[in-house]
């Protein structure tokens, strides 16, 4: 049943997919989309009861608290039942749990007070707020309530793993070790298939990118912020349905502000685990996309809002996938962005396959054999812009300030020519560095553009991959 369900989903998606893009953008992704459900092979195991008492001891005198905060309204019995019982199952025991209820019902007080009844725990606090302020305002109420030194959130009819505080917390604790004190963390995700009962979809996420988190919010769940702020910035209700983005946004706002980027990565933390499960059924958007279809254009003025603040000149729209978006730069990054030094896209092969352009620190090419026209499955960041360790340097363009590096690594003289490329808005000229003068192999034009890339971030500046800009060997 479960498989039946998603299959019809596929079909929702190909259709909605295939008015809004066209034949050939919709034809790829149906075909990328049943490849990526064949490879599937995913499986989350729950940490064992021994490992949790582990936990629990290894904790216990750790000092801080996580204020969870899940806004309610008309939540099904068994859905927030099992949020409650996700909290209570933490092998970390410092938490609170604010549950404000916007319901028009009292189906959720009803729900609470008889799990209350049953358990006696005094972590569990519940408020039944006088009308319905929507997400944001709903959140902001729980928000104010909260007393720990972190605040988690947490949506009515998700749940997260018994090891998820744990896991925040000894992060916090080994941050706080080295005299930093993180005021945002986050982890990997994956889907409940509430039909089959089955774990799906594992969302495994980039450590902080500020290019990718500008071209889609991939931190998402489980988000845990530093109270303090968190009860400063607050949700802003005008992005309701995207508030989630825009406190990110807002928070690595406020870090750039502090001129603290170059320590974002002890400052925003990604914990390499799956420790939240978002809930798929008809009513959700991690199953219908269509659902809150509000929200993306939420998502597209945070991310508006974000770029005014910051005074960059640039548009945003909507990308090809839902909630995926494309930052252009006007009239280019290099010259819109001080913080980038170097802009670099991909190279296919024969095939028409990825072979070269994005490198990470280990010298990996990022998505290395896949077919140019896909998008790299469900997170789609093979067509996204993101921030990397280098990109080839047979398709870059260099900052001029960087140009004297290039020539002395390289060891030819900084030139430029002009390449046409196709775009899902037609064909443009691009301009990049002219490597004819290079006499290498593959490993050759590797090792140099890795030798670049480092030497750029010496420098202090952003290597940015841009999709967009594509050339063929």
């Amino acid at each position: 049943m479960g498989n039946q369900i998603f299959k019809m989903d596929n079909v929702r998606k190909t259709i909605n997919y295939l008015k809004k893009n066209g034949i050939s953008h919709a034809y790829y992704a149906a075909r990328e989309r049943i490849e990526e459900e064949r490879r599937a092979d995913y499986y989350y195991l729950a940490p064992s009861q021994e490992k949790l008492t582990r936990q629990r001891q290894e904790t216990g005198n750790f000092p801080y608290l996580f204020s969870i905060v899940a806004p309610a309204y008309e939540t099904e019995e068994v859905h927030i039942q099992e949020m409650i019982a996700s909290v209570r199952a933490q092998s970390y025991r410092k938490w609170e749990l604010i549950i404000v209820d916007a319901s028009a019902s009292d189906r959720v007080e009803k729900t609470v007070r008889e799990i209350l009844v049953q358990t006696k725990d005094m972590r569990i606090k519940y408020r039944r707020l006088p009308k319905n302020l929507g997400i944001a305002g709903n959140t902001n109420a729980g928000i104010a309530l909260a007393a720990g030194e972190y605040i988690a959130l947490l949506d009515h009819d998700d749940f997260i793993t018994p090891d998820a505080l744990y896991c925040m917390a000894i992060a916090i604790q080994e941050c706080k070790v080295q005299s930093c004190a993180p005021v945002l963390l986050y982890s990997d995700e994956d889907k409940y298939d509430e039909a089959s009962k089955t774990f799906i979809t594992p969302h495994i996420k980039q450590k902080f990118n500020l290019d990718l988190l500008l071209s889609n919010n991939y931190v998402c769940h489980f988000m845990v912020v530093e109270a303090n702020l968190l009860k400063t910035l607050k949700l802003r209700e005008e992005y309701d349905g995207a508030q989630d983005y825009d406190l990110v946004l807002r928070i690595t706002e406020n870090l750039l502000n502090r001129d603290l980027f170059n320590r974002m990565d002890s400052m925003i933390v990604h914990i390499p685990k799956v420790l939240y499960h978002w809930r798929s059924h008809a009513r959700s958007t991690a199953l219908n996309t269509q659902s809150k279809s509000y929200a993306y254009e939420a998502g597209r003025m945070a991310l508006v809002d974000f770029c005014r603040q910051q005074e960059l000149a640039a548009r945003v729209e909507h990308g090809l996938h839902l909630g995926f978006y494309e930052t252009i730069y006007e009239p280019d990054i290099l010259t819109a962005r001080k913080d980038v030094g170097v802009v670099g896209g991909r190279i296919l092969d024969a095939r028409g396959c990825i072979c070269a352009g994005a490198y990470d620190e280990s010298g990996n090419c990022l998505f290395a054999g896949l077919n140019g026209h896909y998008s790299g499955g469900s997170t789609h960041r093979a067509v996204l812009k993101q921030d990397c360790a280098a990109v080839d340097v047979r398709c870059m363009r260099v900052r001029e300030q960087l140009q004297p590096v290039f020539s002395q690594i390289l060891g030819i003289p900084y030139r430029e020519r002009v390449v046409r490329v196709k775009t899902r808005h037609g064909k443009k000229d691009m301009i990049i560095a002219n490597a004819a003068g290079l006499n290498c192999d593959e490993a050759g034009y590797r090792k140099l553009s890795l030798v670049f890339g480092r030497a750029v971030r010496n420098e202090g500046y952003l290597t940015v991959w841009d999709p967009e800009l594509t050339i063929r060997l």
